[in-house]
C-alpha cells in the first residue's frame, strides 16, 4: 500500500521488536481486543438480509467458488483484492466493476486497478448470473463482490457472516479519486495510517487488512524500487538476492508470492515474513519498521487466532464504508453497467430493521 520509507532498520531496532513479541498480545488485549465481537451495522444493513427472498445465495456463491478455486487458487487473492478496491473508492458500491462510459474511463482504467485481474471481473459477472437465475434480481453486485471476498478466506479459514443489504452504485469515481483513495504499495505506514484513518479505520485495521497479503502475486514493477539502483537496508538480503533473480531489470514482466512461507494459505505466516524482514512491498515491510504498528505485527505473527479475530472484525467493518442502501442505488442486471432505468427496488428497505444493529453471535470459525 505507501512513499518509500526512509527508515533504516537496524540491529538494536530488531532486538527490541523481539521483546515487543512477548508483550504485543497484552497490549492488544488492553488496548483493543476488548472492543464488541463485530462492528456496529450500519442502517440498512442485515445479517439475514435476503433470508426471504433468497435464501440460498451464500450456497450459490460458496458452491461455484469452490469449483473455480480448485481449478485455479490464485483466484481467490483477485476475487478478495477487488473487493477491497471497490470499497476504499467511494464506498462499497461496486463501483469499480462498472465498465467506462463514451464520455470517460471507469475506475478499471485508474492506474492502481489496472493490474487487478480481468478473470476476477468476470467471476463475479458469473455469480450474479447464477444468483439472478435462481432468486430474481434481488441481490446487488456489490454484495456478491462482498461475499466472492469472504469466500476467498474461507477456503482455509477463517469462515465468517457478513451483513448484506448494499445497492450497487449508480456511477463510478474519477481516476483522480480513484488514485486518491487507494492505498499505495510504495507508502511507508505512517502514511497509510493517515490513509486509513480519513476513512475511520484504525491502526490495528491496518495491519490486519494487510494480512490479506498472505495471499497472492505481485509483479516486478510494484516492489524493485526497493531493489535498485539502492537495496532498502530493511530487506534481508538472501530475499533481496531471490528477488533479484525474478526481477534482474526494474522493468521485468515477471511476478512473484506476496508470501513466501505460504504462498496459497490464508495464515499468519505474512506476518512472520514481516518479522524475517521478507516483506514484498514498502507498505508491508514498514509495518514492522514503524514503532506504532510493530507491536501489532509481533502479536499476529506469535497468535494466527488472534489475527484471524482480527482480520474477520476488519474487513466487516470496511465492507460497511459509505454503502448504500435501502432506496438508494439500484440492483444490477449486469455488474459491468448501470441499468438503463432505476430498477424497483422498495421491497428492499422493508426487509431490514428488526436486525439492523446488529446479532451478538460468534461469526468467527477456524
Amino acid at each position: 500500500m505507501a512513499a518509500s520509507s526512509s527508515s533504516t532498520f537496524s540491529s538494536s531496532s530488531f532486538i527490541i521488536s523481539c521483546v515487543l513479541l512477548l508483550t504485543a498480545s497484552s497490549y492488544l488485549s488492553s488496548s483493543v481486543i476488548e472492543a464488541q465481537t463485530t462492528p456496529p451495522l450500519v442502517k440498512g444493513l442485515s445479517w439475514s438480509f435476503y433470508k426471504s427472498n433468497c435464501a440460498n445465495l451464500e450456497k450459490i456463491v460458496r458452491d461455484q467458488l469452490k469449483i473455480v478455486f480448485k481449478k485455479d487458487i490464485v483466484q481467490a487473492a483477485g476475487l478478495l483484492r477487488l473487493h477491497f478496491h471497490d470499497c476504499f473508492v467511494q464506498g462499497c458500491d461496486g463501483s469499480v466493476l462498472l465498465d467506462g462510459y463514451a464520455s470517460g474511463p471507469g475506475e478499471k482504467s485508474a492506474a492502481p486497478n489496472l493490474s487487478l485481474r480481468a478473470e476476477a471481473f468476470r467471476i463475479i459477472n458469473d455469480l450474479r448470473a447464477r444468483v439472478h437465475k435462481a432468486c430474481g434480481r434481488v441481490v446487488s453486485c456489490s454484495d456478491i463482490t462482498a461475499l466472492a471476498a469472504r469466500d476467498a478466506v474461507y477456503l482455509v479459514s477463517p469462515d465468517y457472516k457478513i451483513p448484506l443489504g448494499r445497492k450497487d452504485g449508480l456511477n463510478f469515481a474519477t481516476t483522480e479519486a480513484t488514485e486518491n483513495n487507494l492505498p499505495a504499495f510504495f507508502s511507508n505506514a505512517s502514511v497509510l495510517i493517515s490513509d486509513l484513518k480519513a476513512k475511520n479505520l484504525d491502526i490495528t485495521d491496518l495491519v490486519a487488512l494487510s494480512g490479506g497479503h498472505t495471499i497472492g502475486r505481485a509483479g516486478c514493477t510494484s516492489f524493485t524500487e526497493r531493489l535498485y539502483p539502492t537495496q532498502d537496508k530493511t530487506m534481508d538480503p538472501k530475499f533481496a538476492a531471490n528477488l533479484k533473480g525474478t526481477c534482474p531489470k526494474t522493468d521485468t514482466t515477471n511476478t512473484t508470492v506476496l508470501d513466501i512461507i505460504t504462498p496459497n494459505v490464508f495464515d499468519n505466516k505474512y506476518y512472520t515474513d514481516l518479522v524475517n524482514r521478507q516483506g514484498l512491498f514498502t507498505s508491508d515491510q514498514d509495518l514492522f519498521v514503524n514503532t506504532k504498528t510493530r507491536p501489532i505485527v509481533n502479536s499476529f505473527a506469535a497468535n494466527q487466532t488472534l489475527f484471524f479475530e482480527k482480520f474477520v472484525f476488519s474487513m466487516i467493518k470496511m465492507g460497511q464504508l459509505s454503502v448504500l442502501t435501502g432506496a438508494q442505488g439500484e440492483i444490477r442486471a449486469n455488474c459491468s453497467a448501470r441499468n438503463p432505468s432505476k430498477l424497483s427496488s422498495s421491497y428492499l428497505s422493508s426487509v431490514v430493521d428488526e436486525e439492523i444493529n446488529g446479532e451478538t453471535e460468534a461469526f468467527f470459525s477456524g
